[in-house]
């Protein structure tokens, strides 16, 4: 693949295009998505399994236009820049696995890392344990990674084959724009409360999707690599990004007064606690559930937005990645183990324990003790 060239392969760059998203994820949020979720990879794409019936979750169904226009922009800055090429054939199954155990992490904590990042932007101080549980996961997978973990090599493919990825997202953009009904009790589902019903305008959503599509493909945004580059090499060049992303978004919800600082929201008229939006303050599965997910991005090479980014580039191996985490989600509202919900400790542990199994089989020998 081509090295990055330019404005974006510099620090000021990846600030630029960190304070951009950051901006962005906040203006949708006033523009009508959830509070706390302008963007948001694991809640998007559990809407969207939701949408298509993989869940019976009502209050989380939305066929989010973002995801397939993220998927767009990366797909248009890729074939701009000629790095658009199939690539796949890298423990396939493996990759689906920690696809659908990293939005199961996430989906307990209610986030993925950018929406923790913009929890704590609007003021959500229980994403500080998520945020915690994070950067612990993806420490235990750079401890795998200098030990010899591999999933071994992809292989390119015929390219014209990886035109499939853009023509599926640009009929799921299709799909959101008419919103079919395929007969009574049956897809596409949309919220009528809760969650799946708060979204921004379609046109702007999607606009939105294709501008963040193609500023962080080109800069290899993820918030993921950012913590490994740091602790594996004190590099700090991705993690300037996300530290920008926090500080547009604070500032930004400063200026909407969208900023609403605490672990509760603080108690209503009958006594009873409002918690953040979206959010929850056990913080023991806040903690858990990230260490579950962060491992599991550490050990396939990205964070959700690098995987779909990657989606759009041609990567197969990230396209399976993301249909892992369709499956997640369903898994995760199928079995009422999402938030804090009764099978979600034991949904974690279980997650916990398979993919530290994946880690341990996939050091090849020769490995660094």
């Amino acid at each position: 693949m081509k090295q990055k060239l330019g404005f974006f392969a510099s620090r000021w760059g990846i600030i630029v295009v960190g304070a951009l998203i950051g901006i962005i994820a906040v203006y949708l949020q006033k523009m009508g998505n959830p509070a706390n979720m302008g963007i948001c990879m694991a809640c998007f794409l559990r809407d969207i399994a939701g949408a298509m019936g993989l869940h019976r979750a009502v209050v989380v169904q939305y066929l989010r236009p973002e995801i397939p226009a993220l998927l767009l922009g990366a797909f248009i800055a890729a074939v701009s820049f000629g790095e658009f090429r199939f690539r796949t054939g890298s423990a396939p199954i493996i990759r689906f696995a920690l696809g659908m155990f990293a939005m199961i992490g996430a989906l307990i904590f209610l986030g993925c890392p950018w929406r923790a990042l913009l929890r704590l932007a609007g003021g959500d101080w229980n994403a500080i344990v998520g945020i915690a549980g994070l950067i612990t996961g993806i420490f235990i997978g750079v401890l795998f990674l200098k030990n010899g973990y591999s999933l071994g090599r992809s292989r390119h493919e015929n390219t014209r084959l990886a035109w499939l990825i853009p023509l599926a997202a640009a009929c799921l953009v299709i799909l959101v724009i008419f919103y079919p009904s395929f007969g009574e009790n049956m897809a596409l589902f949309r919220s009528v409360a809760g969650p799946g019903s708060m979204a921004a305008p379609i046109a702007v959503s999607l606009g939105a999707g294709l501008i963040i599509g193609f500023i962080a493909q080109r800069t290899r945004f993820c918030t993921m690599g950012a913590i490994r580059d740091v602790i594996l090499m004190n590099d700090w060049h991705l993690a300037s990004g996300i530290i920008a992303l926090v500080v547009a978004a604070f500032g930004a919800n400063l200026l909407l007064g969208q900023f609403h600082p605490g672990f509760t929201l603080g108690l209503d008229e009958t006594g009873k606690l409002i918690n953040q939006p979206a959010a929850h303050t056990v913080w023991h599965l806040n903690f858990g559930g990230m260490i579950l997910a962060g491992l599991s991005f550490a050990l396939a090479g990205g964070c959700p937005g690098r995987q779909i980014f990657l989606t759009g580039e041609g990567d197969g191996d990230a396209g399976v990645f993301v249909l892992g985490m369709l499956t997640g989600a369903a898994v995760s509202h199928n079995f009422n183990a999402a938030g804090a919900a009764p099978f979600a400790v034991w949904a974690m542990g279980i997650g916990i324990v398979l993919v530290l199994l994946i880690g341990f089989l996939s050091i090849e020998k020769g490995g660094n003790a």
